[in-house]
């Protein structure tokens, strides 16, 4: 349960935080919400005093229905980020949230140390080549068609055994290329109703049978709030709930927008 960042190995036998920065104008929850340094600067430094392992900066929105963004954007949105972050905190370990393969290498190449992919390689298939050949950690997520598509491929027999296949899947391939650093996500509320989420949640500790770290991320979405009639903006109680469940049936990373309350989580379930 480690994996190499940057020559520093992270034991994630003891569950880690990986703090959410989104620089789209249209993610769910934050979209627009960090659009100039001072703000982006000021939530990085938030994220990392209360407890985060690993900064996610995310320049295309997967939320559904989510715009498409041209690759040219993508990189253009998120070279400048990497490069004030780890020009103001050197030692972060930023993780980036991208499908593409060509997007993945200039972020790595430029200071990155974590590929977190939406679509396991499904929607490039040069994706996995690319991370073996830069030798980084690889979050694999599941996930059905595309951000345009998938809230209409929600259709499972059984949403939990399909997507255990899934990974042996993407594991094996993953395996071939010389991936050695793999995480694994269930991808709450990708190509998944609310029921099935809430199917995958109960079941969670099912998919310890792949031997892998597992990341979770559950901060702020429609699961939660759907469910309590609420919105996004009053999701956090909720999301500490999910979490702490989360963490008891296994959870190494917690993806979140709020990483005290998530660090909260880890300390006091970590006492039980």
């Amino acid at each position: 349960m480690t994996i190499n960042c940057l020559g520093k190995l992270i034991d994630l036998s003891v569950p880690k935080v990986m703090g959410i920065l989104n620089v789209t104008p249209n993610s769910f929850y934050d979209g627009g919400k960090y659009s100039d340094e001072k703000s982006m600067l000021f939530q990085v430094e938030k994220m990392l005093s209360e407890g985060a392992t690993f900064i996610d900066i995310g320049a295309y929105s997967s939320k559904p229905s989510a715009e498409f963004v041209s690759e040219e954007e993508e990189i253009t949105r998120l070279l400048p980020i990497i490069d004030l972050v780890l020009k103001n905190y050197p030692d972060t370990l930023i993780s980036v949230d991208t499908f593409r393969a060509n997007v993945a290498k200039v972020a790595i190449e430029n200071g990155a140390c974590i590929i977190n992919d939406i679509a396991a390689g499904s929607l490039d298939k040069k994706m996995m080549q690319t991370v073996a050949k830069l030798q980084v950690p690889y979050i694999m997520m599941h996930m059905k068609g595309n951000p345009q598509t998938m809230q209409s491929l929600a259709q499972y027999e059984n949403v939990v055994k399909e997507m255990l296949f899934y990974f042996s899947e993407k594991v094996s391939q993953a395996r071939s290329f010389g991936i050695n650093d793999l995480i694994i996500d269930p991808g709450f509320g990708f190509a998944k109703t609310v029921e099935q989420n809430f199917e995958v949640m109960n079941n969670l500790e099912l998919f310890q049978m792949l031997e892998l770290p597992l990341l979770v991320g559950v901060s702020r979405k429609s699961m939660i709030y759907k469910t309590l009639g609420t919105s996004a903006e009053q999701a956090l109680n909720g999301t500490s709930v999910l979490n702490t469940i989360a963490l008891q049936k296994g959870a190494n990373i917690l993806r979140v927008h709020d990483v005290k309350e998530a660090m909260e989580c880890i300390k006091l379930v970590s006492q039980l």
